[in-house]
């Protein structure tokens, strides 16, 4: 078996725009499609840790260098580095995995900005640190070179979404909707056409209000936001951001949209209404679509929240698709992102693409990630 064709068991990380925690997952892939799904775990973050998080979001606005590490931004990647050996670790001795059967990690890093018309995309997570803690090969720093080249460096799951396409017994067209802090949709043509792009909010502008509203971390089930009114005025002017009159491909920072236009609102009503600002920006991504789709199926920890699924059900069935949880069709909806990177770790091992024109409006489809190797290796 040559290089091009090594079928590899590879760990994927992620840890979201949301910071709820890190996602971790293994499967055995060549690049290409998915030969196993192996044991995934999630690992939360500390109250602690998320504060940490949110002062380095900040911080990072005043970068004009995605290497430099100011402040609480060198803090912050110590932290999201150390959390993610720890987790790793942990999912190995937890499942009984022995260290040597893994042959390559693959490690997002935390967003901590992005801003692709400035060609900068910051993610935190030192690469080197962490193949040294785990004596483990890690691929990293997936986004740079695309966005180096003039693409937005994101999404980059979609390639992977097309790989469960015969996983899910999907048909072609359909539909992946990752909601995240931010959400973005993965549409698949009848000839694996990829068509991807970041679609609006997802769950951090609803887990903000209801942090800064409630102390809660997020609203779950979506019941604040189901016990409110929508201020339809109020949605209009969100909804008539410029950012949705952009042709795709396009993608966000998770701080792109604000809930200042909601001031004075209740608590219900400010939450519902940045519940249907999400809904309804997801469900306009259909505008972009070159044909209707049927499945529309949702990843991310947004599907866990009931009245946004009822609503962004009912949109979709409005334009005649049908809404799909992940679980619908035989996938993890919580370890899909880091099953992705385990996949992209793959791709990057062999030096095949992991963004393409249609997806992050890359010039030509593009290698990407670099990878780092215990000294031990070497």
């Amino acid at each position: 078996m040559n290089a091009m064709t090594t079928i590899r068991t590879v760990i994927g990380l992620m840890s979201g725009t949301s910071m709820d925690g890190i996602d971790v997952a293994l499967i055995r892939t060549d690049g290409e499609a998915v030969q196993e799904f192996g044991p995934s775990a999630s690992y939360p973050f500390t109250d602690a840790d998320r504060e940490t998080l949110r002062a380095a979001l900040g911080e990072a606005r005043a970068l004009d260098d995605r290497a430099a590490r100011p402040g609480v931004l060198g803090t912050a990647e110590e932290l999201v580095t150390g959390r993610h050996a720890e987790a790793v670790t942990r999912f190995l001795a937890e499942r009984g995995i022995a260290r040597e059967d893994v042959a390559l990690v693959g490690f997002h890093g935390q967003t901590v900005f992005h801003d692709p018309a400035r060609k900068l995309t910051v993610q935190i997570g030192d690469g080197e640190a962490l193949a040294q803690s785990l004596q483990l090969p890690v691929a990293w720093d997936f986004r740079a070179d695309d966005v180096a080249a003039g693409g937005q460096g994101a999404p980059l799951v979609p390639i992977f979404h097309r790989a469960l396409m015969a996983t899910a017994g999907l048909t072609a067209p359909a539909v992946f909707v990752n909601i995240g802090g931010v959400s973005n949709v993965t549409f698949i043509g009848r000839d694996d056409a990829l068509l991807a792009f970041d679609t609006g909010p997802g769950n951090a502008l609803m887990d903000d209000w209801t942090r800064e509203r409630t102390g809660r971390a997020f609203d779950a089930d979506g019941e604040l936001a189901a016990s409110g009114t929508v201020e339809t005025e109020r949605l209009a002017r969100l909804l008539s951001h410029d950012f949705f009159d952009v042709t795709p491909p396009k993608s966000l920072d998770r701080d792109a949209f604000s809930s200042a236009a909601l001031a004075g609102l209740s608590d219900a009503d400010g939450a519902t209404t940045l519940l249907h600002f999400t809904a309804r920006s997801i469900a306009r991504a259909a505008e972009h679509f070159p044909e209707a789709a049927g499945d529309w199926v949702v990843c991310g920890g947004g599907r866990h929240n009931r009245e946004l699924m009822r609503v962004l059900g009912g949109l979709v069935a409005q334009a005649g698709g049908r809404l799909r949880s992940a679980e619908d069709v035989g996938l993890d909806g919580d370890a899909t992102e880091a099953q992705a990177f385990a996949y992209l770790a793959a791709r990057t091992a062999d030096g095949k693409p992991i963004s393409f024109p249609g997806t992050t409006g890359a010039p030509v489809p593009l290698t990407g990630g670099r990878i780092s190797r215990p000294s031990a290796q070497r």
